[in-house]
């Protein structure tokens, strides 16, 4: 899912390609995506842009007349710039949204159509669409510390929750962890202030730093290659390779549609965390520390 560094440098590039553009055309491929009536969709259609911004991991479009589409590309969901009227892919094209200069394609590689698109009209019924979460890159310490210990979660699902901190998801939480050298199931509410700081200064250098690589990446042209899986990553989708801290094998935990990544040396102190599934069915035989894991490695 793009997640705050995605997304910004989406926004950058759709606000140099098409601010002050007009939207002569949207063409839908799926009925699934336009998940609002009033206004109607074809309302933006004529419409100039007059901007981007952004709502946690999500798009807002600002059009004149106090018009504005927020779109979700949830999992799956990717943004092309192409060709004036590319047709849409039966398969995976969701919608195309046609200028003069260009069709903005939107996709979603995925059966699970879940990538979504309101219009509304008026910044009330935009502030309706934002969940509240904190933009850490424009926070103090303190405001970053009473929105982690607002609820008493594990740091993972603290980070992720658009409600607490705005833009962070399941990839770039897990490199966050990491750099902080955190454990993802730590409570909040056992984090002391000390961890707190390194916490919220491993947010901003990693927002900042992968932000800056995608930009650097993408230059002048438009993000073709947006996904979660990057080489440069310190572990997240990087199991069973060595960390590059530490040098023993990444962990993982799987979960629902995702994995969380983690180094157990760096972040658990060796403790190997229980896999929800597979500890089930080892029961007293799965390994509690990555010594015992290397140790049966080595028998086997």
């Amino acid at each position: 899912m793009p997640e705050l560094p995605d997304v910004a440098v989406y926004i950058e590039r759709l606000q140099a390609l098409l601010k002050g553009e007009v939207l002569l055309e949207l063409r839908l491929a799926s009925p699934f995506l336009v998940r609002s009536y009033d206004p109607p969709v074809s309302s933006i259609e004529g419409k100039r842009v007059v901007g981007f911004r952004r709502i946690d991991k999500r798009i807002v479009w600002e059009f004149e007349d106090d018009l504005f589409a927020v779109l979700h590309l949830m999992i799956a969901g990717r943004l092309r710039w192409k060709a004036p009227g590319v047709s849409v892919s039966r398969k995976v094209g969701l919608a195309a949204f046609d200028f003069e200069a260009g069709s903005l394609l939107l996709t979603e590689a995925s059966t699970k159509k879940r990538a979504s698109l309101y219009v509304v009209r008026g910044e009330a019924a935009l502030d309706a669409h934002d969940r509240g979460g904190l933009e850490v890159m424009e926070a103090t310490l303190s405001e970053f510390s009473a929105a982690i210990r607002r609820r008493n979660h594990t740091l993972k699902r603290a980070l992720t929750d658009q409600t607490l901190l705005s833009g962070i998801g399941n990839a770039y939480s897990d490199e966050i962890l990491h750099r902080a050298r955190l454990s993802p199931i730590r409570w909040t509410s056992r984090l002391d202030d000390a961890g707190i700081a390194r916490l919220f200064e491993a947010t901003r250098a990693i927002i900042t730093d992968w932000t800056e690589r995608f930009r650097e990446e993408v230059g002048d042209g438009f993000p073709d290659k947006v996904t979660a899986f990057r080489p440069q990553m310190a572990v997240h989708g990087k199991y069973g390779e060595p960390c590059p801290v530490c040098g023993k094998p990444v962990q993982r935990i799987r979960y629902a549609d995702n994995e969380m990544n983690y180094c157990a040396l760096c972040q658990t102190d060796g403790k190997l965390l229980a896999d929800r599934s597979l500890s089930r069915l080892m029961k007293k035989d799965w390994p509690r520390t990555l010594d015992e894991l290397e140790e049966r490695k080595g028998k086997g």
